[in-house]
């Protein structure tokens, strides 16, 4: 008899979720993990939890405060006077919170009667799994199944070697001791824009450099364009189509920064370098190829529609297989695959997985743009709604931005959904909901809207798919 049914490779919002879900039903379960956190002890939850999507988060509601009494707190009557940020409280703050969330799931492990195995995670046979803990001791355990969520890292450049000083991936500049004065980010995606914005909101000088000539390319256009403006007028300097070619370090620590553009040869210098050009699968040890598990040229695990490998008892969910790389996204992989190795058949759909930014505002969407159904030759129809007409955003004071519902011209089934606004990331769930059920923009024009609130705008831009805004 193997030591486990299941055993999960990784502890990151995939992995901890599957984990859950196969203790939930019924199949014994340990999770392999090798994180360990700032106080030197084993920390659950992975890149997100731990120096990923909830510190980040942190850092941008802390920095968003401090913006809003400098910029728009007269505007409500608040008076202030000397004004200061400590960035040490603000970290310590991100701490605390990394750390009840990080040891949250210690105790949802606990009361699932999960077995937590510290250490590095080793395929050794399709039916065994090595694990390297403390002082390199070595443990084998037998499982019936093997769950690979071991996430991915981030990507390297050879022309900004990473040092965590001056030059630093995600993970550092999250850690900063005191705010830049000039502060370089190699990467217009969310993690580039997201650490821009905190740190430009505190006082750096924040420049941008985007590869790709357009910003935000897998947003719709409306959409990417009036956020870059936005962002663009808060203070960061976003140049597009501008390739990294060298950076130079100075004996006092700053970074020239050499790159090309339309225009030619450019340089910058800064205090701080951050290289935010996304992530690369992490697989390197997990010995996957010697058991049969096939990893494609980008490093990607091959796996087929229910999350399988080439091993039939070895399923891979995450980040670590590809597709967005979005940690609800792996999430709900790991509930689908549990329940299909517990004999249910969970299916998952990849058309309804939603996309945020956390800027301020933030933008999201799901399902397709209208650039993408263009191209397709498909028939559409939109409803456009600006929050400046929303009373609810005229209260709060943040009028930027809009709503976007996209619909079939022929059924009028909601095909996308895109927002730029505040609580853009909080309003897409009611699109996601409203697509998985396959509703219609008029379906979304007879639901009932509360008012005042923001979701109205949702409301009046399905409204809008037929031409019948009440209130732009």
């Amino acid at each position: 008899m193997a030591d486990y049914n299941v055993i999960v490779i990784g502890a990151g919002p995939g992995g901890y979720v599957a984990a859950i879900r196969c203790a939930q039903l019924g199949l014994k379960t340990a999770c392999v993990d090798n994180w360990v956190g700032t106080d030197g002890k084993s920390a659950l939850g992975g890149t997100c939890l731990n120096v990923g999507c909830i510190p980040s988060k942190a850092l941008l509601d802390s920095s968003h405060h401090y913006y809003h009494l400098q910029k728009h707190a007269a505007d409500h009557g608040i008076q202030h006077q000397g004004l200061s940020i400590d960035v040490a409280i603000m970290q310590a703050r991100k701490e605390k919170i990394v750390k009840t969330l990080t040891q949250g799931i210690g105790s949802l492990f606990k009361k699932n009667k999960i077995t937590h195995l510290p250490g590095l995670g080793r395929l050794v046979g399709t039916t065994e799994v090595e694990v390297i803990g403390d002082g390199n001791k070595v443990d084998i355990f037998t499982t019936d199944y093997i769950i690979i969520a071991t996430g991915a890292v981030p990507t390297t450049l050879t022309a900004a070697p990473v040092d965590n000083q001056s030059i630093v991936d995600s993970t550092g500049a999250l850690a900063f001791n005191q705010v830049p004065k000039t502060l370089g980010v190699i990467g217009a995606g969310a993690i580039g824009l997201e650490l821009g914005s905190v740190w430009n909101r505190l006082g750096s000088k924040v420049t941008i450099l985007e590869a790709l000539p357009d910003f935000l390319a897998l947003a719709d256009r409306k959409i990417a364009d009036a956020a870059f403006k936005e962002l663009k007028k808060q203070g960061l300097d976003i140049h597009l189509g501008a390739t990294l070619t060298s950076t130079t370090l100075s004996s006092e620590g700053t970074v020239t920064v050499t790159y090309q553009d339309k225009t030619g040869e450019q340089s910058l210098v800064v205090d701080k370098l951050i290289v935010a050009v996304g992530r690369k699968p992490n697989t390197d040890s997990l010995n996957a190829t010697a058991v049969g598990v096939k990893i494609n040229q980008r490093g990607f695990i091959e796996v087929n529609e229910h999350r399988q490998t080439a091993v039939a008892n070895i399923y891979a969910i995450g980040d670590v297989i590809g597709g967005p790389m979005l940690a609800h996204k792996a999430s709900e992989e790991g509930v689908m695959v549990a329940e299909r190795i517990a004999g249910q058949h969970s299916e998952m759909s990849y058309q309804t997985v939603p996309w945020v930014i956390y800027t301020y505002p933030e933008v999201a969407w799901v399902g397709q743009t209208e650039e993408q159904l263009k191209a397709a030759g498909i028939e559409y129809k939109i409803g456009q709604f600006p929050f400046a007409a929303s009373g609810r955003a005229r209260a709060h004071g943040d009028t930027n931005g809009m709503i976007r519902v996209i619909a079939e011209a022929k059924t009028d089934r909601i095909l996308g959904v895109h927002i730029f606004g505040i609580s853009a990331s909080e309003l897409i769930a009611e699109a996601v909901l409203a697509m998985e059920f396959e509703g219609s923009a008029e379906d979304l024009a007879r639901t009932i809207h509360a008012h005042p609130t923001l979701a109205e705008a949702m409301h009046e831009a399905a409204l809008g798919v037929d031409g019948r805004t009440i209130h732009a």
